[in-house]
């Protein structure tokens, strides 16, 4: 059993939900805030940073709501998601992450998502 622990953020965006699935989903778009380099094929995303490779399976998509990885090293329940939210009323656009890490790296975790998040808003202009 993984000592690896589900937990949610949730980031506001100024962004449409159709423009931000594609930062969310295609090679391009993660390369420019999630990744130094991005490449997709046969479904799995080769993610690059500071010269270290680690590849996920996209396993879960809708598109303009979220998209589901599974890192294809981690343990099989365990995923990250990016779920795009927006209020009926207001039309204001979430983005929430849901992913999995230990009781002794989710501080670190937390500020990993905290520092890409900074990234995709600047990307954004917003």
């Amino acid at each position: 059993m993984s000592d690896k622990k589900k937990f949610n953020l949730e980031y506001e965006v100024k962004s449409s939900p159709r423009i931000l699935f594609n930062f969310l989903s295609e090679a391009n778009g993660l390369s420019q805030w999630f990744a130094d380099k991005v490449i997709l094929r046969d479904q799995v995303y080769t993610f690059t940073w500071d010269d270290e490779e680690q590849k996920a399976k996209l396993i879960a998509s809708k598109e303009n709501k979220f998209v589901r990885f599974r890192w294809l090293d981690d343990e099989p329940q365990c995923y990250f998601e990016m779920e795009i939210l927006q209020d009926e009323l207001t039309n204001d656009v979430a983005l929430c992450i849901t992913d999995f890490a230990t009781e002794d790296s989710l501080t670190e975790r937390k500020q990993i998502w905290d520092n890409q998040m900074d990234y995709l808003m600047s990307v954004l202009g917003s």
